[in-house]
């Protein structure tokens, strides 16, 4: 088949350049702070002198850039044209790119996601996406984080390494919140433990500025002080304006509604990614374009739910999961059908080496398949690729074990 891809930015999207790669970058460097502090505890001798941000960005733009370059030589290698510029979608397959048509015998609808804000709080000055935090060229003293979910924690998370104060505003009871709640609750002790404060169970009101600093207020009263707020509420589908609606695309909040196969409501017109609702991973993106590729081809690929999909967070410790939480699969299977099991990873010689602590919780179905796995630890997200095999088999513990 021919493929013209019409991209308004630059190929890789949000998780090349904006998401996944960079926040990694990031973490990785303060990973390397935090074992340069550490290091006489292992016996090796060495001095935290600081955090040169300029050659932490060097390091991190330079990884972008590298990945950059070899995905336009990939494309480029596989014949398929790019078109820049912003397309709209004009009725059926036809999309219009300022004087220029395209139509093609298929469309797929690829449209990403932006960082979100909540009502009546307005981005700009000390008030920061995670794309502005990114691009910060000073480690701040002080910050304030609201939203406790992945973005939010990750940033918590480096930021705290790199020397600075911070305090996460969450409106609902835990951090991580879709993840099971001892993994929450173990995330919590954690950072705790790591001196980052956090605020659970109240939601924001108002955030004030001045050449000071912000000072952010919840509805119960408290305040919180510091230099910059980062919003990490979460991020929404970018679809305003491109004509979706008009084309007779059903939409709900902004989403693209599909069927399992993730066709549209128009004929040969399909969506994938953070614009269909469900988990917003790069990796979820990369399997529904192969699947619709797959589909427009005539190969009727096997559908994956999105319950059967791994996902990490970078934070220091890690959280890794696949499959159901135990409330769950209560809900799915009924209590009596459900069993848990709960390792501390306390006793295991590995993590005494690395020096971590954490747990890791598998769930199955009585005398039947794992059906989750949820862990909390440094290095768990190297392991969660085991789980999403034994999940996505309906592995047996007792197939496993020997």
């Amino acid at each position: 088949m021919t493929v013209a891809m019409i991209e308004k930015d630059k190929v890789g999207g949000t998780c090349l350049h904006r998401g996944c790669i960079p926040t990694k970058a990031l973490l990785h460097a303060a990973e390397v702070a935090d074992a340069t502090r550490d290091s006489e505890q292992f016996g090796i001798k060495s001095t935290f002198e600081g955090v040169d941000i300029a050659a932490v960005t060097s390091y991190r733009e330079n990884i972008v850039a590298k990945k950059y370059k070899g995905l336009q030589s990939l494309v480029k290698a596989r014949g398929v044209t790019t078109i820049a510029g912003e397309g709209r979608v004009v009725g059926g397959t036809t999309v219009q790119v300022g004087e220029d048509t395209y139509r093609g015998k298929n469309l797929v609808l690829a449209t990403g996601s932006y960082s979100r804000s909540l009502p009546g709080l307005e981005l700009g000055g000390r008030v920061i996406t995670s794309e502005q935090a990114l691009g910060l060229q000073f480690v701040p003293k002080k910050v304030a984080v609201l939203g406790g979910g992945v973005i939010g924690v990750e940033f918590a998370s480096v930021w705290r390494s790199f020397g600075a104060d911070v305090t996460i505003i969450e409106a609902l009871p835990h951090l991580v919140p879709n993840e099971e709640e001892v993994i929450s609750k173990a995330l919590e002790r954690a950072f705790r433990k790591r001196g980052i404060e956090y605020s659970l169970g109240v939601r924001f009101q108002s955030v004030t500025q001045s050449d000071a600093g912000v000072v952010v207020t919840l509805e119960n009263g408290r305040t919180v002080e510091a230099e910059l707020l980062l919003v990490a509420v979460g991020r929404g589908p970018a679809t305003a304006n491109l004509g979706f609606e008009e084309a007779g695309i059903r939409m709900d909040r902004g989403f693209v509604l599909t069927n399992e196969r993730l066709a549209t409501s128009v004929p040969n017109v399909y969506a994938i990614g953070d614009i269909v609702p469900g988990l917003q991973l790069a990796h979820r993106s990369f399997q529904q374009g192969i699947f619709v590729a797959e589909e427009i081809a005539g190969l009727k690929p096997v559908v994956i739910e999105d319950i059967n999909i791994p996902k990490i967070t970078y934070s220091d410790p890690e959280v890794a999961s696949i499959g159901y939480s135990e409330a769950r699969a209560i809900e799915k299977f009924g209590a009596e059908k459900v069993a848990t099991y709960d390792y501390s990873l306390a006793g295991n010689a590995r993590s005494e080496i690395i020096g971590t602590s954490g747990s890791i919780k598998v769930v199955r179905v009585k005398d039947g398949p794992i059906i989750g796995v949820s862990a909390i630890g440094s290095r768990v997200g190297e392991l969660i690729g085991e789980a999403q095999l034994a999940v996505n088999w309906e592995a047996y513990p007792e197939d496993i074990a020997p």
